[in-house]
């Protein structure tokens, strides 16, 4: 029976929202993944490593090329909002008044992963397959070392707001030190996509986008909240142009776009509202789409294991910096551990930055699929490590620096 693209296109739609809310219903994973997560591991699933692999013919009618090609387009739109949201949220105000504490934390936090990733891409640039067919030596480094470094801001704000502790004074600085490294991670990025063959392209942008922010700025401030909502989506289409224009990436202008917006010209019920929308209608897609990336080609084993010591190495170097900051700051008891194992979350955030990194050729597909497993393993740790040191100092949420 021959069916229109629309038709199989509203099929891999309802696979694409089905299954993985079935799995994380029936198997109750809330605990150890909430949906977001599971969303992720069955977008892997769903991709050409597994289902792919074992059902060629399914995997081709289902998501053949014209498919692909729609859910492309949702998956872009969509991730540029979300990208967008994250920005606004940012406080820098906030972090700006404690900034030596901040910085310091957040510097350690992000530095010493950076440092220890860095130096396994270094090990895997000795094997062939692991390097993008455009990336340059420090390119793939730098990117590496980045995603064990990164933090994911919103999926920590859903954990935090889960553990009832997101308006507390713990939960104001977590947001503060994530805050801060999410501003390093855009940061990194533009320079790792700088392209100096269009480097004019890429300084005309950047000056406009000063020039047009501080016009932008002053507009929102005199419209009411209701225009300010189609102002900003305008705003975000026209910016994520000029990024991808000049060579930066749209994802890149996306969080310009946001970043310049202050969270108090909205409401702050309706950006929540916002990002669990997106989290339900449109991310998933973007789940798929990654999912779609995935390759077992350097062998199945070996890309296992280059997760598992990249996982590691995220996890001791965010604990080990964390750490180092609470020795130097004189916190108390606890709070290092605690806020080193939030800070693991790396869904979203890193699965953004190294499909960037996979657009641009800096990683091949085979690494792309490797760092997957290691961000869904690192934020699989965080609630099952900070549930039971809650229970057993439920005033640790209460410290303030």
């Amino acid at each position: 029976m021959h069916m229109t693209t629309t038709e199989v296109f509203l099929i891999a739609i309802a696979i694409i929202f089905s299954v993985p809310y079935l799995v994380w219903r029936i198997f109750k994973t809330d605990y150890y993944a909430p949906l977001v997560v599971v969303q992720i591991m069955m977008g892997i699933v769903l991709g050409p490593g597994v289902l792919g692999k074992y059902f060629p013919a399914y995997f081709d009618f289902v998501f053949n090329k014209e498919v692909v090609q729609s859910l492309s387009g949702i998956a872009w739109w969509g991730v540029m909002i979300f990208v967008c949201v994250a920005g606004v949220e940012l406080d820098l105000k906030r972090t700006w008044q404690n900034r030596k504490e901040s910085g310091l934390t957040a510097g350690l936090a992000l530095g010493v992963p950076l440092v220890l990733g860095g130096i396994v891409a270094a090990a895997m640039l000795n094997y062939p397959g692991w390097i993008g067919a455009k990336g340059q030596n420090w390119q793939f480094v730098v990117g590496m070392g980045m995603s064990c470094a990164v933090t994911a801001l919103p999926i920590l704000i859903l954990l935090m707001e889960k553990l009832e502790m997101l308006r507390t004074p713990m939960g104001q600085r977590i947001l503060r030190y994530a805050s801060l490294d999410d501003i390093a991670i855009w940061g990194v990025l533009a320079i790792v996509m700088m392209d100096w063959i269009r480097i004019g392209r890429q300084a005309a942008f950047l000056l406009l986008f000063v020039v047009a922010t501080w016009g932008f700025r002053r507009l929102m401030q005199a419209l009411d909240e209701r225009d300010r909502w189609y102002i900003a989506v305008i705003w975000l289409a026209i910016v994520a142009f000029g990024a991808d224009w000049s060579g930066l990436h749209y994802m890149v202008g996306a969080f310009l776009a946001g970043v310049v917006m202050d969270a108090h010209w909205f409401s702050e019920e309706k950006l929540d509202n916002l990002r669990r929308d997106l989290l339900l209608v449109m991310m998933p897609v973007y789940f798929l789409s990654t999912g779609l990336k995935t390759n077992f080609d350097v062998g199945g084993l070996a890309v296992f294991l280059v997760a598992a010591v990249l996982l590691v190495v995220s996890v001791v170097g965010k604990l080990a910096g964390v750490h180092l900051a609470g020795r130097i700051l004189k916190w108390g008891r606890g709070e290092a551990s605690f806020i080193g194992w939030l800070l693991q979350t790396k869904a979203l955030i890193m699965i953004i930055f190294v499909n960037v990194l996979l657009d641009k050729e800096i990683i091949s597909n085979t690494t792309f699929t490797a760092l997957l497993l290691m961000a869904v393993g690192s934020t699989m740790l965080s609630i099952p490590r900070v549930s039971p040191m809650l229970k057993r100092d439920p005033e640790l949420v209460q410290r303030d620096v």
